[in-house]
């Protein structure tokens, strides 16, 4: 398993180029990059805006040069730039970056990514690694306590179904599942706002952030109340969404599994039906379950969340790269999918490892 491990673990190197350059390649082609956006803010604020680009002032659109990252339309073809001086127009490219050739922008933001050196975004003159890690509280949070929850009811629940395959509980939890199935996780978070957080009926849930203004002088079981109180409905949302998917896997898994010769052989031989379907049909029917586990959290944690952060104002990854893609801030953007891409390969290389631990008889190193 060691050697199948480095060997996972050395691929990650040119998976994660090969999709940094395939994305750096598209957003060359990319139209309304920073620099258009600056030019069309400058034609509606004049000289004022001018000045917080070249740092001679103050204001949210403070610029410095990134460490890579980006494409752009070459200097003089921009829509935005017919009728202004040529030297305003290279003076916002220098301060973006975007005076240096593609290759050697890449080149730097390569080099960046290997001391983790995500650069500077275009608009917040903050460090992408220091948003990101700011950010990373509110994803982790959706994504850890969506995914267990949705683990936590969707396999009892499935193997439960496939006891009672064709029976009246079946049936009416097929009915709820394919609700879940059908309404996205947004259209649940909605309604959950409009039930619960002062939409329209009760407000006994907060809508905004994991915390009360405050919250942090409290003891600390107090704080933990309100940290779930503020979680409760975003992670209801979720889960209402993502577990029929989960459920059917594992209502299939479970009947494939029990139609096979080595459950009739050890009914055959007297085995109660609990160990059968513990002892037996549970280890392999959970292989399948398990090859699931890091598509579903990463789902969750990276794009599932987006519009539940939006509808629920937490300020997490998937509402940073959201706001970095309306932007342009190709900085923020190339930075979160450089994260997004490590966490997702690696969490690949963690699956492989708990097959391993569900069934001893995997042997990857075996594989030819």
């Amino acid at each position: 398993m060691g050697a199948y491990l480095l060997r996972r673990l050395l691929l990650v190197v040119p998976t994660l180029l090969g999709i940094i350059l395939i994305n750096f390649a598209v957003v060359q082609f990319a139209p309304g990059g920073p620099v258009e956006q600056a030019l069309a803010e400058l034609r509606g604020e004049g000289a004022q805006t001018l000045g917080r680009l070249t740092g001679e002032g103050q204001g949210e659109l403070r610029l410095g040069p990134p460490s890579g990252g980006g494409g752009e339309q070459p200097a003089g073809a921009y829509r935005g730039a017919r009728g202004l001086d040529p030297a305003i127009v290279a003076e916002i490219e220098r301060a973006f970056g975007f005076d240096k050739p593609w290759h050697e922008r890449l080149w730097r933001m390569l080099v960046g990514y290997l001391s983790f050196d995500l650069g500077e975004s275009l608009f917040q003159g903050r460090r992408v690694a220091e948003l990101i890690l700011e950010k990373m509280p509110v994803s982790i949070s959706l994504g850890l306590w969506s995914t267990l929850i949705i683990y936590l009811v969707s396999i009892p629940l499935g193997i439960r179904k496939a006891v009672k395959d064709g029976s009246r509980f079946d049936l009416a939890t097929s009915g709820l599942i394919l609700i879940g199935y059908a309404i996205p996780s947004f259209l649940f978070a909605i309604l959950l706002v409009v039930l619960f957080a002062g939409g329209s009926f009760l407000q006994w849930f907060p809508l905004r952030g994991l915390s009360t203004p405050g919250a942090a002088e409290w003891p600390f079981h107090w704080q933990v109340l309100d940290y779930l109180w503020h979680m409760a409905l975003p992670t209801l949302a979720l889960v209402i969404g993502g577990f029929a998917g989960l459920t059917m896997l594992t209502k299939n898994s479970f009947l494939d599994e029990i139609g096979k010769q080595y459950t009739l052989t050890a009914r055959a031989k007297g085995a109660s039906e609990r160990r059968v379907l513990y002892g037996h049909v549970f280890r392999n029917a959970m292989l399948i379950i398990i090859a699931g586990f890091p598509g579903a959290f990463i789902g969750i944690f990276f794009t599932g969340a987006l519009l539940i952060e939006i509808v629920f104002s937490l300020d997490g990854l998937g509402l940073l790269g959201f706001e970095a893609a309306v932007r342009r801030d190709y900085t923020v953007i190339f930075g979160t999918l450089y994260v997004f891409t490590l966490i997702s390969l690696l969490m690949q290389i963690v699956s492989d490892f708990t097959y391993t631990l569900v069934d001893p008889r995997i042997d990857f190193e075996a594989r030819r």
